[in-house]
């Protein structure tokens, strides 16, 4: 079994079937495709998870099978990157067979998709999904009537309970000898007159390399990007062709003189479809019995995307999930650190006992053996408490809940509702959430959501947070000091959604000009979630790729650390010096150099900034861990901190520029030096004005805190 993203490697032999899975997003594809693979690909119960092309393998009865998982889409009208990547896969590189999976719940607007396709590909398997969730709601689906509508061979199953899968590799198998003999749509007469004309032009130029009447649509619609990608596969002119030039341009005049332009002829392709998918459903193929469960379902979305309600609840689940990571990751946190330490003496005797290098011990170990250690014991608890609970959300539906309730506020500022999403992302690491706004169709508003993603803090900032709130707002009990911890880091995220917006607003006001976009938000139903999957795949898939991304960067950080607190000009240590030099912008800011310098020396790990602070203001060259919070706040307040001093430390965490693994991504996503020193730039603004007006505010107001 093979995995990999991407469409470059051609078939091994003939005999391998090349299979299409196409559908609608959060229809379950990616969760069978897994299933037939025996896959690792990440699945998640809200729209978009796939925004790229995945292949795998498998073989069955004898049969060796290439699977191809498509990105989710609504249509092959190519209004998004994710359309376009379906259409140009269906129409250029094809498949033996393609296989559309439909959601069963909302069987109707499912067929839209299949429609379309069935008018591409000469062999299309419909495949409904999710016939468990339609049962639940009380939605019977006659799967041979619908079959019979649509002339094509279909199937009912349930991936996530393996049920029907026999029956679809049945299919898979013996795709040859089924019998295609799709529904046609029909259009108004006169585009129907037009698009026969145009496909009596161009049938020689085809050759049945294209089908004659979707070609011909096509280029009554003019789709110049597609019918250029159309000539580029057929090897000859088509849209360029005088004669199929001619008859276009009559077919069209003859439409506009009917009062049917362009966006006209669009919506009546669209009506079409979908006037044949209530058709085909009201053919006895879908009846409908009120269910508990369905009942359910929806008090739970009444209260879930309420005006008030949801919001509060959006907050609450936010704290409650912060307080749990808060509460569990002590502990192991220390159990790691104090197991690091101990193996640290051990590598210090093997060092001695092969006579190597002071230098060369010190710079290895306690250089970059320490911040990679110090980078796993404050990261791997928090994240792997963090991502599996947000993943227990992702899985049981809530995350486009979330969306539902923040589209109002992003459309006033100009953004997409899926933004939401992203942000979600974000909080675990940033740079995924940067890679996760491809499930946004608008360039624009894409552009808006990477730029943005930083101003929520990632899961590296939570341990700096958590420990200055607890150290200096919390006085007297574990457990106030956690609940109370929790709160602040809610309240941080909370102003961070807030600043988001603000920023968006003004970006969409001077470098990214434009409305927002309507968007279809699909609302999963409410799934049990599978708990077992979920641990593994957020521990794999999230927490195990984060990590190892850190500590890539965090070992060499290390040795630069280590070199700039032992190496000394005049006496002073090279981190000294620049500390010294940092400390006026530092004052300014409200905070001093060590700190500054500690955020950027940090920039390749968020993680290692209070301990590079600490390491730095003990003045001993090496990485110190506190062994408790009242040491930690011993030493901070020994070096002239005050409540307003972590204040400021607290908004300039928060807020600033984001990590070296983020920058790279965005580099990567929008191949801009552009867009990636403006994503640089926002965030660390917007920290330093926040907080020279913070420290501006106590100096007018004489407060001593």
């Amino acid at each position: 079994m093979i995995i990999g993203e991407g469409l470059e490697r051609k078939k091994q032999s003939d005999k391998i079937v090349r299979v299409a899975l196409a559908g609608n997003p959060n229809v379950g594809k990616s969760t069978l495709f897994n299933l037939l693979t025996k896959g690792h690909q990440h699945t998640g119960n809200w729209p978009g998870k796939t925004v790229v092309n995945a292949v795998g393998q498998f073989k069955a009865r004898g049969v060796e099978f290439e699977l191809v998982d498509l990105p989710g889409t609504y249509s092959l009208m190519a209004s998004s990157p994710e359309e376009e990547s379906a259409r140009d896969f269906l129409c250029f590189d094809k498949c033996d067979v393609a296989v559309v999976v439909c959601d069963a719940t909302c069987l109707e607007r499912n067929l839209n998709l299949a429609l379309q396709i069935s008018q591409l590909c000469s062999r299309v398997i419909v495949c409904v999904n999710l016939m468990d969730e339609a049962e639940k709601k009380g939605i019977d689906i006659n799967i041979k009537a619908l079959g019979e509508q649509l002339g094509l061979p279909t199937v009912g199953i349930s991936a996530g309970k393996r049920r029907g899968i026999g029956r679809l590799i049945d299919m898979l198998v013996n795709f040859k000898e089924l019998s295609y003999f799709p529904i046609k749509i029909k259009y108004k007469s006169e585009i129907e007159l037009a698009v026969s004309s145009i496909e009596k032009e161009i049938g020689h130029i085809t050759k049945g390399m294209l089908p004659k009447r979707w070609t011909a649509l096509k280029l009554l619609e003019g789709n110049e990007k597609l019918t250029k990608k159309c000539d580029e596969y057929l090897g000859k002119a088509l849209s360029t062709n005088p004669k199929v030039t001619r008859v276009v341009n009559e077919k069209r005049q003859e439409l506009v003189n009917l009062g049917i332009d362009i966006n006209k002829l669009q919506d009546y392709i669209v009506a079409s479809l979908v006037l044949t998918a209530e058709e085909i459903c009201n053919k006895d193929v879908i009846k409908h019995r009120p269910t508990a469960n369905y009942q359910r379902d929806l008090r739970l979305d009444k209260i879930l995307t309420g005006k008030f309600v949801g919001p509060l609840v959006m907050i609450l689940l936010l704290a409650l999930v912060m307080w749990i990571t808060v509460v569990g990751a002590n502990v192991p946190s220390q159990l790691l650190w104090e197991g690091f330490s101990f193996l640290e003496k051990q590598l210090i005797s093997l060092a001695n006992f092969i006579s190597l290098p002071t230098v060369i011990s010190n710079l290895l170990i306690k250089g970059v053996y320490r911040v990679v250690a110090w980078v796993v014991s404050v990261m791997l608890p928090p994240m792997a408490i963090f991502f599996p609970l947000f993943t227990l959300l992702e899985d049981l539906g809530y995350l486009p809940r979330i969306a539902f309730n923040l589209d109002g506020a992003f459309k006033k500022c100009s953004a997409c509702g899926k933004q939401a999403l992203t942000m979600c992302m974000g909080l675990g690491c940033n740079a995924v959430g940067v890679t996760g706004s491809r499930i946004i169709d608008s360039k624009r508003e894409r552009l808006l959501s990477i730029l943005t993603n930083s101003f929520v803090p990632c899961n590296g900032r939570f341990p700096t947070l958590i420990a200055l709130s607890t150290v200096f707002f919390v006085f007297e009990g574990a457990i106030l000091g956690n609940l109370t911890a929790a709160f602040i880091v809610t309240i941080i995220i909370v102003l961070g959604v807030f600043v988001t917006m603000a920023v968006s607003v003004f970006l969409s006001k001077t470098f990214l000009k434009g409305e927002s976009s309507a968007f279809v938000l699909e609302m999963p139903p409410f799934r049990r979630p599978r708990v077992g999957s979920v641990i593994v795949r957020s521990l794999l898939d999230r927490t195990i790729f984060v990590l190892g991304r850190a500590v890539s960067v965090a070992a060499p950080a290390g040795l630069v650390i280590w070199l700039m607190a032992n190496i000394k000009i005049d006496g002073v240590t090279v981190l000294s010096l620049l500390s010294e030099f940092l400390d006026p912008l530092g004052k300014i800011m409200g905070l001093d150099g060590t700190i500054l310098l500690g955020f950027v020396l940090g920039f390749p790990a968020n993680e290692i900034v209070l301990p590079i602070i600490i390491m730095a203001y003990m003045g001993n060259g090496v990485l110190t861990d506190y062994s408790s919070l009242e040491q930690l706040k011993n030493i901070l307040i020994s070096n002239g901190w005050e409540l307003k001093t972590a204040i400021s430390m607290i908004i300039f965490t928060a807020f600033h520029w984001p990590c070296s693994t983020t920058l790279l991504t965005v580099k990567k996503e929008t191949k801009s030096l552009k867009w990636t020193a403006l994503a640089f730039i926002l965030p660390t603004l917007t920290g330093m004005v926040l907080c020279i007006g913070w420290n501006l505010l106590c100096s007018l107001l004489n407060l001593s805190l």
